[in-house]
């Protein structure tokens, strides 16, 4: 080679933290991606850093029971989504087996009977 050792996003033009953040951005948008670890990762970290915010304003604003409020519908809503993530997570373990175990059936070339 001619000792040039660019990387593929140098010969783009476009930044690595640039090309990191779309095929981030373009992963949560993509069907089915929200069971993605790096999408829950940073899920918890939003929610997280709201609610320390809220904690902060409630601190700061000599305990305004407004924030008080804010922060535990936060922490509401932090629980149900991931309330909703355990169950799908539970679904699609179920289909899962459940189309292993029919695949697995009609390999055999057996039937079941119909009574």
């Amino acid at each position: 080679m001619d000792g040039d050792d660019r990387t593929a996003n140098d010969a783009t033009g476009t930044p690595p933290m640039e090309d990191a953040l779309s095929s981030f951005f373009s992963g949560i948008l993509a069907p089915g991606s929200s069971l993605n670890p790096t999408f829950l990762l940073a899920l918890d970290g939003v929610l997280a850093t709201l609610l320390l915010v809220l904690l902060g304003l409630f601190v700061a604003t000599n305990y305004n029971f407004h924030l008080l409020f804010l922060s535990v519908i936060e922490l509401c809503l932090w629980a149900s989504i991931k309330w909703f993530l355990s169950e799908l997570q539970q679904v699609r373990a179920q289909e899962a087996a459940q189309n292993h175990s029919d695949g697995h059936t009609n390999k055999t070339g057996s039937k079941p009977k119909d009574e």
